[in-house]
């Protein structure tokens, strides 16, 4: 049996900063754990890449090759990813597949997750393999500046969500860059009556039914909160990887201690 994290969310909202950051905490208490690239424009890492999709493709040799920019580069590095699935990635999965435990560090590129199927088909290869999967959904808390913005934000999250049908844990990420966190406590246990007034105060009269049917989704459904990351505490840390490892099924027969975390641990300053 093997395990992985899928690790996805839009560009620049510290993907491959919290791989780092993971690994770097389970080297620290002994906990073997591997990063796999699946990034074909990735260049300079913080961690040892245990399998690197530059490998067998990268985005500078299609664009160059093909005459293609970034976004149709980046969508034909997936699609040759996903028709070498079995040639590649097989291959590579077989040598970890006891007990081992991955991190797939994706792309920044919303789309592949929302709207084309290739890592809908990549986690159905991993499961084929026996691996529990859980997709970790990475939101910047810089962007959370607005009740238009979390919404959004949580719009792109569920439907990744529905797209991968995978247990998901949403991440508010670069806690540690908020200069007060009292600027997003309502968003991390937000009050539907309090988002919708908002909302409807931003947007025109005729969006008010609209705006109604999404927070009455969001609170009613419970389908998409956020935990906050600060990547400078421990507690922090430790308390995501244990939400990870619950829906992944990790470890359930150690005997693991996680001290629970409390969101005002993080600093106000």
């Amino acid at each position: 049996m093997g395990y992985a994290q899928l690790v996805i969310g839009p560009a620049g909202s510290g993907k491959s900063t919290y791989c780092s950051s993971l690994f770097q905490h389970c080297e620290t208490v002994g906990r073997t754990m591997h990063v796999v690239n699946l990034d074909p424009a990735a260049e300079n890492f913080d961690y040892p890449v245990a399998l690197d999709i530059r490998e067998l493709i990268s985005l500078d040799d299609v664009m160059e090759e093909l005459g293609l920019g970034p976004n149709g580069g980046l969508m034909y590095c997936m699609e040759h990813l996903e028709d070498n699935l079995d040639d590649w990635l097989s291959e590579e999965l077989d040598n970890y597949m006891d007990d081992d435990y991955l991190i797939f560090d994706c792309p920044g590129q919303i789309e592949l997750y929302s709207h084309v199927p290739v890592f809908r088909n990549f986690v159905e290869h991993l499961k084929r393999k026996n691996f529990n999967v859980c997709a970790v959904y990475l939101l910047d808390s810089q962007f959370i500046t607005d009740v238009t913005k979390f919404i959004s934000g949580c719009m792109a999250s569920l439907s990744a969500m529905v797209q991968l049908e995978l247990p998901h844990v949403n991440i508010l990420s670069k806690m540690d860059l908020v200069t007060s966190k009292k600027d997003i406590d309502d968003y991390l246990d937000p009050e539907p009556n309090v988002l919708l007034s908002e909302l409807n105060k931003r947007m025109a009269p005729q969006y008010q039914k609209l705006n109604k049917a999404l927070i009455e989704l969001i609170d009613e459904y419970s389908m998409v909160s956020f935990i906050p990351l600060d990547l400078r505490k421990v507690s922090s840390i430790t308390y995501i990887l244990a939400q990870i490892d619950n829906c992944i099924q990790y470890g359930e027969d150690a005997d693991v201690k996680v001290k629970d975390f409390d969101p005002d641990e993080v600093d106000d300053d």
